[in-house]
């Protein structure tokens, strides 16, 4: 899906997105450092009120004129633990060495929250750990809650009984702080967001336009005209390399063009020569022919050489005719007269071109009697005259030979058919029917179907045929009325 997008949406929605992920990074990053901080905050917290109550405890212990073990700690702290817990504004318990309760500090919590026997893991863990020191963390009515578990000894160091320390964490500062704080941080993340729509919109419109201008002349290039260069001032470094090698390209098309253009021209002459050249010697051999036996069988003292002469004159002239049409072909197809539009009406124009053609199996069928168009009228003529003799020259053997000629106006045009039940044209000479050497008769120079496609293309017109082998054809040419 992301892939079909354009250019310029994807960069749009990748700087919003790299925006939106940065963000939620960002806040996640925030949240986690403040429980971080607030985890670091209540752990030294703690560490700090059990090292100035263990100072306490060591000094009550260094003061008192009870022995120091564990049956009297009840005695000794029995008035100390509340001065204690008053200095230090917190909670303290007292265990012996097996975890029973000996004195504690609020009665009420002691009642109510503190179990009268410390757990066995919390025996084992304090008695492991390297520094005879264990943290214990629970939930209690919904609050955090960490307990601190520490050896007292006596002078020689030696563990006489178990100092607990509860710590309930108050959280509501720091959470009340912290979504303060990401209140002015969302309100900072929704301008970010604003700030960055606008930018990506831009850049993205900025960033696209020189390659949209460049898709657009990618577009027009059309290789049978030249082609403009694209022009932008101050491309970025891609994008100019884009240019040049664009340029480039356009300058090697016009190049091979030229050449092409060249090469075509000369091709066609060549052809055009060798058609010419194959186009008279048919007539120049039998004008051989006759000359060499009227050589060698003239007598003057015969006495029908005046009749022999004449039918020599006549075969020559024949011959000198076919020469003629010959060349009128040529130089009607190479030098096509310059339109000379004039508003006519195109059925009356068809039925006058018909009016040359003397075959009774030619018949004109049209709906209407004025259908106006501008044209040239001897172009018009010249295309119907066309288009009828090549259907003419296609129905020489058949059995009852029919041509249909037909004028019909369609909306802005007018389209001329020339419909023959003749020998049709095979699959593989239909690409080079319009082709200007390209015949299929025994006579001929194959020029007619080409001009009429030089003439209809010069209106912009348009010029197709269908065509079943062994059953016909029909030419339609079709013209814009203006």
């Amino acid at each position: 899906m992301f892939k079909k997008l354009s250019l310029r949406s994807r960069i749009f929605i990748t700087m919003i997105l790299l925006v939106l992920i940065a963000s939620v990074l960002i806040a996640g990053v925030t949240i986690y450092q403040y429980r971080e901080q607030n985890k670091d905050y209540h752990e030294n917290r703690l560490e700090r009120k059990e090292a100035q109550i263990k100072q306490s405890v060591d000094y009550t212990l260094k003061e008192t004129t009870y022995p120091i073990n564990t049956e009297n700690l009840a005695f000794i702290f029995r008035e100390e633990i509340y001065q204690i817990a008053n200095v230090q504004n917190v909670n303290l318990n007292i265990y012996d060495l097996e975890g029973a309760l000996l004195i504690g500090s609020n009665r009420k919590f002691e009642s109510d929250s503190i179990s009268l026997c410390l757990d066995a893991e919390v025996l084992n863990n304090l008695a492991i750990s390297a520094n005879h020191r264990y943290i214990e963390k629970k939930s209690a009515s919904g609050d955090d809650y960490q307990a601190s578990y520490t050896y007292i000894t006596d002078h020689k160091f030696k563990p006489i009984g178990i100092l607990n320390l509860p710590y309930f964490q108050d959280n509501s500062f720091n959470e009340k702080e912290l979504g303060e704080f990401m209140l002015r941080l969302g309100g900072v993340y929704l301008v970010m967001l604003l700030v960055a729509v606008s930018l990506a919109y831009f850049i993205s419109k900025y960033i696209t336009r020189s390659l949209q201008n460049i898709s657009e002349k990618l577009n027009q290039t059309d290789l049978n005209k030249r082609n403009e260069k694209i022009i932008i001032d101050n491309p970025s470094e891609e994008i100019g390399t884009l240019i040049n090698s664009y340029n480039a390209m356009i300058d090697e098309l016009e190049e091979s063009a030229v050449k092409l253009a060249r090469s075509e021209r000369e091709q066609a002459w060549r052809e055009m020569a060798k058609q010419v050249a194959h186009e008279i010697k048919n007539p120049l051999t039998p004008m051989r022919l006759s000359v060499q036996s009227f050589e060698r069988k003239f007598d003057p003292d015969d006495e029908k050489i005046e009749i022999k002469v004449a039918e020599y004159s006549k075969t020559l002239i024949q011959q000198i005719d076919t020469l003629s049409s010959i060349a009128s072909a040529f130089s009607n197809f190479a030098d096509m007269p310059a339109q000379q539009n004039e508003t006519l009406n195109v059925v009356k124009i068809v039925k006058l071109a018909l009016e040359i053609f003397n075959e009774n199996y030619i018949h004109f069928i049209n709906d209407e009697e004025e259908i106006i168009a501008k044209l040239d009228r001897t172009q018009l003529i010249r295309v119907v005259t066309n288009l009828v003799k090549n259907a003419i020259q296609a129905v020489p053997e058949v059995a009852s030979p029919r041509i249909l000629i037909s004028v019909v106006e369609k909306e802005d045009a007018v389209s001329i058919s020339v419909a023959d039940n003749g020998i049709g044209i095979s699959d593989e000479f239909k690409d080079k029917v319009f082709e200007p050497k390209f015949t299929t008769k025994s006579s001929g120079m194959g020029l007619g179907l080409g001009m009429v496609k030089n003439i209809v293309e010069s209106y912009n017109g348009s010029v197709n045929f269908t065509s079943q082998y062994g059953k016909g054809t029909v030419f339609t040419v079709t013209f814009p009325k203006s």
